[in-house]
């Protein structure tokens, strides 16, 4: 990929069953199903797999279509969010790849969006009872926050389709036209939530994605991105947490302090804005399955930032909410601590390694 990456995929992603991304229905899934485009492994091609329907494709894919109409599926995001922008990957679709598409959204509540329950096997549709009573949620008349536009082939140097999104509502579904027929393999969805507001005497995960946390700045992220740690679910695999290099500054032996954490004196970090304010009461550090390249301690520090946003270069006075404690591999660390009111936390782990989830319980401001 060649191409300057576009701004807004450093923002969190919303439509991945990892995230809590849920396809409630598809017109379509002969080839291959629509959830396997909100997967959240990277999509793979396998030469010589086949269905009794034909070529076993890691996207979704509809049949060539012989009816009237268009091919849609309509997605559930995580939680309500303002979207900035999309990313469609058509990796591996190269002579099946869809044409064009669009993008329509709303928000309801789950009250309101009565549907089919959805038939996940290959070589299905939606009957026509489905496509009755999907009619009645009038999706077809949700807002367009993105025109038809074109899409590439899924030809290494052109399957990534980033298209920026110009809306600053919040969405809470969204519909996924492709004209006519086709497979797209993967969808992303990037922006910024739009939580409902918990009570101030309830204890919450004040750095969650779901309630609006957000990665705002980081030292390493060689192999994975630290916004993963935000997810609500717990972690699938290495490459579903923030894993970084090896820190090329790293002694050429390793000593111990007296209270067990490692005198190294090199350090990566990672900063993340609450998606409230609020004070810290416990925290979860999770180094699930990160066994042989986990952190060999961690300390968190908080902050309250009058300005919304943290920026590289800020002069930020940082105070203690965790002291430097050691971790082992492939396991939940639980503290126990007491905060200010703060905006930010600044996660720094030593000297380098992998963090699966992060869990900061605290109390909202009531101010």
């Amino acid at each position: 990929m060649t191409e300057n990456l576009p701004t807004f995929i450093n923002l969190t992603e919303f439509a991945t069953s990892n995230t809590g991304g849920q396809i409630l229905f598809a017109t379509d899934d002969f080839f291959a199903v629509a959830e396997n485009l909100i997967s959240d492994t990277d999509p793979i091609y396998i030469a010589d797999k086949y269905t009794e329907y034909g070529k076993w494709m890691d996207g979704w894919e509809t049949r060539r279509k012989r009816i009237p109409g268009h091919d849609w599926c309509i997605i559930k995001l995580a939680v309500a969010c303002v979207i900035k922008g999309l990313l469609l990957d058509t990796a591996h679709f190269t002579g099946n790849n869809v044409l064009k598409f669009s993008i329509q959204a709303t928000i309801l509540s789950s009250e309101e969006l009565q549907i089919p329950p959805r038939n996940t096997t290959v070589g299905s549709g939606a009957s026509a009872e489905d496509l009755d009573r999907v009619e009645e949620i009038f999706s077809e008349k949700w807002k367009e926050i993105v025109p038809v536009t074109s899409l590439r082939p899924g030809l290494e140097v052109t399957r990534y389709n980033y298209v920026k999104v110009f809306s600053n509502k919040p969405w809470t579904h969204i519909r996924l036209n492709i004209y006519p027929d086709g497979g797209i393999a993967r969808l992303r969805v990037y922006g910024e939530a739009s939580p409902e507001k918990p009570p101030a005497n309830e204890l919450t995960d004040l750095v969650s994605m779901l309630n609006g946390g957000v990665n705002q700045g980081y030292s390493n992220a060689h192999y994975s991105h630290p916004r993963n740690i935000l997810k609500p679910f717990k972690g699938v695999s290495m490459s579903d947490g923030w894993e970084t290099a090896r820190n090329q500054n790293r002694p050429a032996i390793i000593e111990l302090n007296e209270d067990g954490t490692l005198n190294v004196n090199v350090s990566e970090w990672a900063i993340f804005k609450l998606g409230f304010p609020g004070s810290l009461r416990r925290i979860c550090v999770d180094t699930s399955h990160f066994k042989g390249n986990y952190p060999g301690d961690v300390k968190i520090e908080g902050a309250y930032l009058e300005k919304e946003n943290w920026f590289p270069g800020d002069k930020v006075g940082w105070t203690s909410v965790l002291k430097q404690n050691p971790l082992e591999g492939d396991k939940e660390h639980w503290f126990d601590c007491e905060s200010d009111v703060i905006t930010h936390i600044k996660v720094t782990i030593s000297p380098d390694g992998g963090i699966s989830r992060l869990r900061t319980f605290g109390y909202i401001s009531p101010f």
